[in-house]
């Protein structure tokens, strides 16, 4: 049986976050980072470099087992369900990842090897 974990792929973005939250205190930008399953799109798993282990879970549990094919349906998800302040960076960092993974994609992600 084939490893599951090798057809995954790691992307990452990344977005300023408003003045005067926690995170923004320890952080200046959110993180999200996404491993993705490179054949479906499915988001396997998330995380972000937000405060609080609730707000991180948060966003995961909500993004895990999503499409990141529809970036807008992750994007309603954010907004109907985070209520932080964090919200429009969370969802520019998304709309990052999926520019960078339709780059990958069509074969135009960068690859410093070659």
């Amino acid at each position: 049986m084939e490893n599951n974990r090798n057809k995954r792929i790691l992307f990452s973005g990344y977005a300023k976050l408003p003045t005067g939250i926690t995170a923004s205190e320890i952080y200046k930008v959110i993180g999200v980072v996404l491993s993705i399953d490179e054949d479906t799109g499915t988001i396997m798993e998330a995380d972000c470099t937000l405060a609080t282990a609730v707000a991180r879970n948060h966003v995961a549990s909500i993004l895990v087992g999503k499409s990141i094919a529809n970036p807008e349906s992750l994007v309603r998800v954010v907004d109907k369900t985070y209520q932080g302040s964090a919200k429009k960076a969370i969802i520019t960092a998304i709309r990052i990842i999926y520019d960078k993974y339709r780059s990958y994609k069509e074969g135009l992600a960068p690859c410093t090897i070659d």
